[in-house]
């Protein structure tokens, strides 16, 4: 059984002609690249630390099989905005597990973007700890009511955003919460 004990958050954006090597090319900047990943659903395993990036690469090797949970979006529109995100909801509770939510989208900032993101993330959690969730009340609103409920310990997000490139080369932004044994 692997339980991953630590995470780490990164991301990255590529461009090239070929939609694939843009992809690649964000995995590169993001660190990534030299592993062999496994897109997994969004649960942060109960007491999991959340380390730097540069930390957590140091536990892994070249060629390993790591899992992660990612989100990513491309476009070959010139000027066009796109945004990938990872929100992620940690819980008071260390043997309760947390929330790690993928985001993707066109036209919002990096500042928008996260934000979704992270109220997602923190919405699955409201709503496995039995925290009072209205989805009509605002984000900021909602953010006041977990935080005062003493079971939502902190909630944070890894965004990259990027401007489709003026030629109409494939750009391709990705976030990721990579788990590392």
């Amino acid at each position: 059984m692997f339980i991953p004990k630590r995470v780490f958050l990164t991301k990255g954006v590529g461009k090239h002609k070929e939609k694939l090597a843009s992809f690649e090319a964000a995995l590169r900047d993001a660190g990534i690249a030299p592993f062999n990943l496994v897109r997994v659903s969004s649960i942060l395993p109960p007491g999991a630390k959340i380390l730097p990036r540069t930390r957590g690469i140091q536990y892994l090797s070249v060629g390993e099989i790591i899992f992660a949970v990612m989100a990513e979006s491309n476009t070959n529109e010139p000027h066009r905005l796109i945004a990938a995100s990872i929100g992620v909801a940690v819980p008071r509770d260390k043997n309760q597990y947390g929330y790690l939510s993928e985001y993707h989208s066109c036209g919002e900032t990096e500042l928008r973007a996260g934000d979704k993101a992270e109220d997602l993330a923190a919405q699955m959690l409201a709503t496995t700890l039995g925290v009072p969730f209205d989805p009509d009340v605002s984000y900021d609103e909602r953010k006041e009511v977990w935080k005062i409920s003493t079971k939502i310990v902190k909630t944070m997000n890894c965004t990259q955003t990027a401007i489709g490139d003026k030629y109409g080369l494939y750009t391709t932004v990705l976030a990721a919460a990579v788990m590392v044994p």
